[in-house]
């Protein structure tokens, strides 16, 4: 994954631990993801996952019709709080 370039060990192993559930998960709506992930937000359109205890922000577009997930951003809090990301996607 080429978002966790540049991330700390630890933030990468929680990501792709975060990878791994959600790759074998058959999410078809936001409901069935907050029963894996109850922190999990949905943002005008995007999932968005607490990493590292709420110092990173994962940003996902879910297309939940075809079970997909286009991971989008891994940012810090205080990238995740200027809110640029949410004009980027989908």
């Amino acid at each position: 994954m080429d978002l966790l370039q540049g991330k700390s060990q630890d933030v990468q192993n929680e990501a792709l631990a975060w990878y791994l559930l959600a790759k074998n998960a058959d999410w078809s709506s936001f409901a069935a993801v907050r029963e894996t992930f109850p922190d999990a937000d949905f943002v005008n359109g995007l999932l968005v996952f607490n990493i590292r205890h709420n110092r990173y922000r994962l940003i996902v577009y879910p297309v939940f019709s075809r079970r997909k997930l286009y991971l989008k951003a891994l940012l810090t809090h205080k990238e995740y709080d200027t809110k640029e990301w949410q004009h980027q996607w989908p």
